[in-house]
């Protein structure tokens, strides 16, 4: 990486910090270094979305006397701000950070920022899925992170609204409806004609599955100049969604927002595309109420990604190695395993993946669907990928609203191409 370049992310890190909404509560880790040998009180692990820890770090403090304070922020888009701040501020971060795919490659710009985990603690070179682990070094070799969990996908469904549908309600026939994308477009003609409602959320749930399918280079190529506009796999994804849209079988609820968490509890759309990590957001959206309503079933095509972190120490942390310990604990395969019962993350450490309890896990509020292997099984089909930088700002600033715009009729097709596309390069830029 160029020396301008370099210069040009810090600059552009600090000025996100500056513009960014809130900020992390300023924590020990402010003050002076503690004296050698020091144990800490407390170790502070901030997390977006759900990752399921609530038990197992209550095993951690019984285990070492260490408490720990469990900061969950619900959206990534607003967890982003808030370690950006953080970092460009030099005070304010956690001991332990969570990292998303897609706000990764945009934090490892800038090792600097984070601990080199490797002589904290033990070699885990061999004990992940061997891309996934790659992942988490910065180009300068350092380890910034250990693999938490993967996105694999699947579809979450409703038994009852199918059955009202008279669509099959069995998750392996309900599979059969689309093993391609053009058969879960006819299923969604199916349903909108027997209920007058849309099948799917949105069209922006599909289009990132149709784009992880097809891998590659995204909206980046490996030298991280945006290629958004002619890459065969965001274009692709762009089709399909355009293609749902003209099919009208989307309930057109805009991904994280209030009327979709809503629509989860009130039938306001039958279906989505959930890895495995939105299996404990589906739950707590639907509520009790609705267990053994939601069944699971494969993606079309099979296999795709969304989403998986890695769990990263911060500079600022004043108990470093402790942090790390308390990192490699959270990532180990029997945490792995307690966490994907939990909430749904699931593991990617191998130990994890082959764990009996793990093949065999059954989610009774999914109508005891076999999540473990259905989700343990798409696995070893995911490729590895190319996000670039800020893969993260493109997707939900620039891609996914112009999807929307051409869903809810408000831009037609190729204006709302145009929109991504300038877009694009405005949210890609250093």
């Amino acid at each position: 990486m160029s020396v301008t370049t370099r210069r040009t992310r810090l600059a552009a890190a600090a000025l996100a910090a500056i513009t960014a909404i809130g900020g992390l509560a300023a924590c020990g880790n402010d003050d002076d270094k503690p004296a050698a040998g020091e144990k800490p009180a407390k170790l502070v692990v901030d997390t977006f979305g759900e990752f399921g820890y609530d038990e197992i770090i209550k095993q951690y403090e019984k285990d070492t006397g260490i408490k720990v304070e469990l900061r969950k922020t619900a959206q990534l888009n607003e967890y982003r701000p808030k370690i950006v701040r953080a970092l460009a501020t030099g005070k304010g971060a956690s001991d332990v950070i969570a990292l998303e795919e897609g706000i990764l490659n945009e934090f490892k710009a800038n090792p600097a920022n984070w601990t080199d985990l490797k002589p904290l603690v033990a070699d885990h070179s061999k004990d992940y899925l061997p891309w996934k682990y790659e992942l988490g070094k910065a180009p300068d070799g350092r380890l910034i992170g250990l693999p938490t969990d993967v996105g694999s996908l699947a579809v979450c469904y409703r038994r009852d609204l199918f059955e009202a549908a008279k669509l099959p309600t069995e998750r392996d026939q309900v599979a059969a409806l689309w093993p391609d994308w053009n058969g879960f477009i006819e299923t969604g003609k199916k349903y909108r004609a027997a209920t007058g409602k849309g099948l799917l959320d949105s069209v922006t749930t599909a289009s990132s599955a149709v784009m992880f399918q097809k891998g590659g280079d995204l909206f980046y190529d490996k030298e991280d100049n945006v290629v958004a506009e002619t890459s065969a796999s965001v274009k692709a994804a762009w089709d399909t969604g355009v293609a749902m849209a003209d099919a009208n079988i989307t309930a057109k609820t805009a991904t994280w927002s209030p009327e979709w968490s809503a629509g989860f509890k009130q039938g306001t759309f039958a279906a989505t595309f959930c890895p495995s990590w939105m299996l404990g957001i589906v739950q707590e959206n639907s509520g009790p109420e609705n267990k053994g309503k939601w069944d699971v079933a494969a993606v079309p095509g099979g296999a795709g990604n969304w989403g998986g972190s890695w769990l990263a120490v911060p500079e600022q942390s004043r108990y470093p190695k402790e942090a790390a310990k308390l990192a490699e604990y959270l990532t180990n395969a029997q945490s792995q395993v307690a966490a994907f019962k939990l909430k749904g993350p699931l593991p990617t450490n191998l130990e994890a993946l082959k764990n009996a309890d793990f093949l065999a896990y059954t989610n009774d509020y999914f109508n005891n669907a076999p999540t473990g292997k259905i989700f343990g099984e798409s696995v070893a089909k995911i490729q590895p990928l190319h996000l670039g930088p800020k893969h993260q700002g493109i997707k939900e600033n620039a891609f996914e609203p112009a999807l929307r715009s051409y869903e809810g009729g408000q831009a037609k097709q190729d204006k709302a191409w145009e929109q991504f596309a300038k877009d694009a390069k405005t949210q890609g830029a250093f």
